[in-house]
């Protein structure tokens, strides 16, 4: 092939895009500021990397969060079980676990970077591309901080704006820019909540497994987000796999807008908690009310519960009133905090925003404003919750790119 290819960005849609053309013998340069390829990928899925959700294409889209139409003809062109089937041919034994989230057998994310690596076959170009270059409209090379070059095409996956020490540093936006596309907002997502009250703070480092979240948009008077799963609380707030998936529904966080309403037992209906409860009384009637808890809360969330259904610590549970139970159910039911913002992009998984779908062909990733220019993976504005989709939006866009170059 006579065409000449640059890729800008060694992650997770640059280097399948790479692999992809050199199958077909392209002549492929891809630019990476990084000294290493693949570092964001290297920390997904805690250092695990879940590379995918093993579900059909239908049912992945319903995950998408932002603009899910405009995914349809790259996912259904290159699905998880294409990518299960990619990586398990370079080698890398993979394993589902809960939720569908696909990972390595080793649990090594650099396992996955490794393959991807060996599957672009070209060692990248350790500069910083600072500029698009054009001639008639047309894409006809790329300038660095240190020298100019010319390509045929160009596909641009810098990644978004999440993560900047790991390159996603906002630099796909500028070139995006530079072409003419306009980019939507950039906002946190997968990120995790700070909330008004303190009190999470006081069970810091507390894991919950099996709660219901579920916020609520006190504007709109509805529920926004709700499901079951693990949550986690911090020194600011919430984080953990339900918390993440929640953020990326909460858009323009204002004061009392959000409510975050926990479940902690989600298994049990009022009656049936409340029989739970008063079993649990009858057990501990001449102790104090902080000492009944035990079987029904953890440890550490005992002295913030007792706080919040205001019941006096020390009153004995044989005097524990049938209104004081009653607030103990709600509370266990729906443990109430408010929203006051998310911790910094910086901290987010993803970025929300990105280079405007509306301009760009959604089967080919092709600039609708610029011939030759494509963009793929999260510089795009699409986003999905946490569970290897974002992952798997990366490679399909960066089949599809690839493809569409290979097509033309």
């Amino acid at each position: 092939m006579t065409e000449k290819i640059a890729i800008i960005g060694a992650g997770a849609a640059g280097m399948l895009a790479a692999g992809r053309l050199r199958e077909y013998g392209y002549s492929v340069t891809v630019f990476e500021k990084n000294d290493k390829p693949g570092r964001k990928l290297a920390i997904t899925g805690k250092g695990r990397c879940n590379l995918t959700n093993n579900c059909t294409p239908d049912e992945f889209l319903t995950n998408i969060v932002k603009n899910p139409r405009f995914m349809m003809s790259s996912l259904y062109s290159f699905t998880p079980y294409d990518t299960m089937e990619l990586f398990e041919a370079l080698g890398v034994p993979l394993k589902t676990e809960r939720g569908n989230r696909v990972f390595p057998v080793s649990d090594k994310a650099y396992d996955i970077v490794d393959a991807l690596k060996k599957y672009m076959g070209v060692k990248p170009v350790n500069e910083r591309v600072t500029e698009l270059i054009f001639e008639n409209g047309k894409i006809s090379g790329v300038k660095t901080e240190r020298k100019s070059y010319s390509f045929d095409k160009v596909i641009v996956a810098t990644g978004g704006a999440s993560y900047p020490l790991t390159g996603s540093t906002g630099d796909g936006y500028t070139l995006a820019k530079q072409a003419g596309h306009s980019v939507t907002e950039l906002i946190p997502s997968l990120i995790p909540i700070v909330t008004e009250e303190k009190e999470p703070s006081e069970m810091m480092g507390l894991s919950l497994r099996n709660v219901r979240l579920d916020i609520y948009d006190t504007q709109k008077k509805k529920t926004v987000f709700s499901e079951q799963g693990e949550m986690l609380f911090t020194h600011f707030g919430i984080s953990g796999p339900l918390v993440l998936s929640a953020s990326s529904n909460m858009h323009d966080i204002q004061k009392g807008k959000y409510e975050i309403h926990i479940d902690l037992k989600p298994a049990l209906d009022e009656k049936t908690l409340d029989a739970r409860i008063l079993n649990d009384f009858k057990k501990y009637q001449n102790k104090d009310f902080i000492n009944s808890l035990s079987d029904l809360l953890p440890q550490k969330m005992i002295p913030v519960f007792v706080k919040t259904v205001a019941i006096p610590e020390n009153k004995k549970v044989n005097s524990i009133t049938k209104e004081e139970r009653k607030r103990i159910v709600g509370t266990l039911k729906k443990l109430t905090y408010t929203a006051k913002g998310f911790r910094p992009i910086s901290e987010a998984i993803i970025t929300s925003g990105g280079v405007n779908v509306k301009e760009i062909n959604p089967k080919t990733m092709e600039s609708k404003l610029v011939e030759g220019l494509f963009f793929a993976g999260e510089v795009l504005d699409v986003d999905a919750y946490t569970g290897g989709f974002n992952l798997q939006i990366a490679f399909s866009t960066g089949y599809a790119s690839a493809n569409a170059i290979i097509n033309s």
